[in-house]
């Protein structure tokens, strides 16, 4: 029988109390944890006294580090060129990797995409791209490997199950117990998937606002500081930009919607926030990559990044020239007044979009790929009385009702008098703050 070097009860006790758990001892809590040793009763109590608690920084990186080597580790180092990724904290409309990928990989810089699943009303990127035909999420190694070294350059795929095994279990734990919210948790969790994936350089992109996991900036900011110096102590060349969810990023919220969205960016136009966002986060991978004078403005206008993404669907069966599914039933919702859509909250509508089908409930419900969201006008926008605000999109019109009900007093129409404005809404700039290991 094998005598364990520590006891769990110590190791809570010592969060509990507010001090900080020495490097061997939090090591071991995490590989005991991952044998089963450690039981999801003390790993809670332990998960709960760090959420009331908090860590240092350097607890911080050895929980990190830990759930790293709880799992295999990748390396990009034979592809014989750079490698970057982005990750988003996520939100309503966020279908920024999907023209991201592409455009950075038309630069010849190897984008490893490893993306998830969308749960309650933050949708997620596989998701919306296998609303393509014959598109297919799961590739092995060999075959991600070869994608990025050849001339598709980007790969968007699941992820493995052999990486940061410990975080698979700590996040269901983490999901029924109320800590979700911890930062040492959150910051942990991303970072141990992305570091053990073995890219070069990473870009974050840290929402805040109601329509993100962080409503508060001061929260967000210091979640993005927080994974930005835990990828810099570990190598990776790790930025964070902070970016606005407080208003659904773009037009479309859902699965087939937001793919056609995605096609208009990669094609020169789409929504103007969209383009921006994707142009503010290929600019900062690209010079990661060494590649700081790269015109990616250019890319979307002439075709390049249209070739790289249709290279890329195809790459993994996918036909990007195939229509795409659409809603056998919609419901429009009209303008009560003449004047300015003055709000717009993101949350309500992700979670109308997810009651309608778009979303899941529980990890293994499926996406009703057609189902969703489209935005006729945003904060901002004029519009007149009987002017469709929204459309819904469902498979069955009994999704409708609880939809509307999530909707109801999410959005203002405010008269221009009142406004302030000669627009009668000026919203902030999307990218609020760039943060780096310095800053």
């Amino acid at each position: 029988m094998t005598i364990e070097p520590f006891d769990a009860v110590d190791v809570i006790r010592a969060k509990r109390d507010g001090g900080a758990v020495p490097e061997k001892a939090l090591r071991w809590m995490v590989d005991a944890y991952t044998r089963g040793y450690v039981s999801d009763a003390q790993m809670a109590s332990f998960a709960m006294a760090i959420f009331q608690r908090g860590m240092e920084r350097d607890e911080i990186r050895v929980l990190t580090d830990a759930m790293i080597a709880s799992g295999e580790r990748m390396s990009f180092a034979a592809l014989g060129k750079k490698t970057v990724d982005k990750h988003s904290t996520g939100g309503v409309g966020d279908k920024i990797t999907l023209p991201l990928a592409p455009l950075v990989a038309s630069f010849g810089v190897a984008v490893p995409q490893l993306s998830g699943r969308g749960l309650g009303h933050t949708g997620g990127t596989l998701d919306k791209l296998e609303s393509i035909p014959g598109w297919r999420a799961a590739l092995s190694n060999e075959e991600m490997f070869a994608q990025m070294q050849g001339d598709v350059g980007a790969v968007i795929c699941a992820a493995g199950s052999g990486l940061a095994r410990a975080d698979k279990k700590l996040y269901a734990l983490r999901d029924v117990t109320g800590t979700v919210e911890a930062i040492p948790l959150i910051a942990s969790s991303i970072m141990s998937k992305k570091i053990a994936e073995g890219t070069d350089a990473l870009v974050l992109d840290v929402k805040f606002g109601s329509g993100a996991f962080m409503q508060d900036i001061d929260r967000a900011r210091e979640l993005a500081r927080t994974m930005v110096a835990l990828g810099t102590d570990s190598g990776v060349a790790t930025t964070a930009l902070l970016t606005d969810m407080n208003v659904p990023l773009g037009l479309a919220i859902g699965n087939a919607n937001e793919v056609r969205e995605s096609v208009e960016i990669l094609a020169g136009g789409g929504p103007a926030d969209v383009r921006e966002l994707t142009i503010a986060l290929a600019k900062e991978m690209l010079a990661l990559a060494g590649k700081p004078d790269a015109d990616v403005e250019a890319a979307l206008d002439d075709g390049r990044a249209m070739d790289s993404w249709k290279a890329m669907i195809r790459a993994q069966d996918g036909d990007p020239d195939a229509a795409l599914p659409t809603a056998r039933e919609t419901h429009v919702v009209t303008a009560s007044a003449d004047g300015v859509v003055t709000r717009m909250d993101a949350l309500p509508f992700g979670i109308a979009a997810w009651r309608l089908g778009a979303g899941r409930a529980r990890a293994e419900d499926p996406v009703v790929f057609e189902a969703g969201i489209d935005l006729h006008a945003k904060p901002g926008d004029r519009v007149t009385a009987g002017q469709p605000l929204f459309t819904l999109s469902a498979a069955d019109d009994a999704r409708f009702p609880r939809a509307l009900e999530a909707l109801e007093g999410s959005w203002e129409i405010g008269d221009d008098a009142s406004s302030g404005s000669a627009t009668g809404f000026e919203r902030g700039p999307i990218v609020r703050e760039r943060i780096t290991a310095d800053h």
